[in-house]
């Protein structure tokens, strides 16, 4: 698949993406992370999507992110399990920002095998503006809207 892409399933329990994603993150599964029923544990899909997110947002901004000023937490996060992945399936993250709000944005990532494009997981992330100096809320970077906007290719 494509950056761009809108990614479809045959699985009528998947929710239809609303928006095209543009980033994707290949991962490489462990055999730690196989549980005693064969199957990748439900705990390695967040960690998953948490690599990816630190992904996109490194290549969101031009000039890089720069993890000792964090400005944003996450607050929420939630996934939907559609499908099994097993041990040496190839799996993919893709990532977009949804929706942007003064203080906060929404993050889907969605989880895929490469080959079949099967969708295994619906994962959704909030995350808040956030003043590591004073611990308190702030509002979302309009510089870092605004690169989002640009890698989206649209108005959030």
């Amino acid at each position: 698949m494509e950056s761009g892409t809108f990614l479809k399933s045959d699985n009528p329990k998947v929710p239809e993406a609303k928006f095209a994603f543009h980033h994707c993150l290949p991962v490489q599964m462990r055999f730690t992370d196989i549980d005693m029923l064969g199957h990748l544990n439900n705990n390695v899909y967040l960690s998953f999507m948490d690599l990816a997110k630190v992904n996109y947002f490194s290549d969101v901004l031009p000039e890089g992110m720069d993890w000792h000023s964090i400005n944003a937490v996450v607050v929420h996060i939630s996934c939907d399990f559609y499908s099994p992945s097993y041990f040496n399936e190839s799996l993919e993250v893709w990532t977009t920002v949804t929706t942007v709000g003064e203080h906060s944005f929404k993050m889907e990532q969605r989880i895929v095998n490469s080959t079949t494009g099967q969708t295994k997981c619906v994962g959704t992330t909030i995350m808040a503006g956030f003043d590591p100096a004073t611990a308190q809320g702030k509002a979302i970077d309009r510089h870092w809207v605004e690169c989002v906007e640009k890698y989206e290719g649209r108005k959030l």
